[in-house]
């Protein structure tokens, strides 16, 4: 299957680099050319546009940081849908909202082609072994065609229903890993501020209840100093915001996330949209007169994990 990938920021052009490592056809294309050149050295081709990589490509993958930048490649003039011919699977790996999912995948289908929504979650270390874990929703069709090249991307696939639900799933995800984010930010400063040593607090988390994935990376990068876990205060503001929408839209009356949402606000409003998301401890930090740091952690993440061959996750009641 040749796989046209368009949109190569920290998660995409990680995800393209697993489709061409292992040994699939690859062709790119990004805004910013020299974001694509690593991929091009590695035997890649660059597009001429998004509407010839869906004529040329068995399927076009977009990972993009909006579902107004996705709407946009598909939709503009010399978009993907002016491309699209029967068979043709358009696979959607942004985390994007449903609504958009469902009506530029139902173009995509009229023109006779598949649509499924893909996105990730386990962060970029992961992406860039091929460890990540994925979400897809489409028909049981879509998914066995999708099937192997996500396995090339990713170790674990879930099938997560229809059109639309992996974007749910996935925003959900985002909201958690938010408030486990939040909550380790007011656990490791009140544990500075104590008194503790903040290597031994962050071995107590991780061999206890309080453990999570969040804490096992992000908590890591927060001590270093660095904050650098390559996502951003304006990411997380689109993500938890689609999860405030969906829940409002199913009248349910959340209290968490309105209060979380206004945290990252004000962080973002105080640090800069594109600053890294664990830099919201920064606020604690600044009221508290404290620097929550220690020695011996690194200033980025790297999966360790050797990269395995993907497979699909059923649920139980399957």
């Amino acid at each position: 299957m040749h796989v046209g990938f368009i949109g190569l920021g920290n998660v995409g052009g990680k995800l393209a680099g697993s489709v061409i490592r292992n040994g699939l056809p690859l062709t790119v294309l990004d805004l910013d050319k020299s974001a694509a050149q690593p991929l091009l050295d590695q035997g890649a081709l660059f597009g001429d546009s998004a509407k010839q990589m869906a004529a040329d490509c068995d399927l076009v993958i977009t990972c993009l940081p909006s579902p107004a930048a996705s709407a946009a490649v598909l939709e503009s003039d010399g978009g993907i849908l002016s491309g699209v011919t029967p068979g043709t699977v358009w696979a959607e790996m942004s985390t994007t909202d449903e609504s958009e999912v469902l009506r530029l995948g139902a173009k995509v289908q009229a023109a006779g082609g598949y649509a499924v929504d893909c996105p990730v979650s386990g962060g970029c270390h992961r992406a860039a072994t091929g460890n990540i874990a994925i979400f897809a929703g489409c028909d049981r069709k879509t998914f066995d065609l999708m099937l192997p090249v996500l396995t090339k991307m990713g170790r674990r696939v879930l099938h997560t229903g229809e059109l639309g639900s992996a974007s749910k799933l996935k925003v959900m995800t985002n909201y958690l890993a938010t408030a486990n984010l939040l909550s380790l930010c007011e656990a490791l400063t009140t544990c500075k501020a104590s008194g503790l040593d903040l290597a031994t607090t962050y071995e107590a988390i991780r061999i206890s209840s309080g453990n999570s994935f969040v804490h096992e990376t992000e908590s890591q990068v927060i001590l270093n100093g660095s904050r650098n876990i390559n996502f951003t205060m304006d990411l997380v503001l689109k993500d938890i915001g689609l999860f405030q929408a969906m829940a409002e839209q199913h009248g349910v009356p959340l209290e968490i996330n309105p209060l979380m949402i206004d945290i990252i606000k004000d962080g973002a409003a105080r640090y800069g949209q594109r600053e890294w998301s664990p830099n919201i401890i920064r606020r604690l930090e600044d009221s508290c007169g404290l620097k929550v740091v220690a020695d011996g952690f690194p200033a980025d993440i790297i999966d360790d994990e050797p990269e395995e061959p993907g497979y699909e996750i059923r649920p139980k009641s399957a």
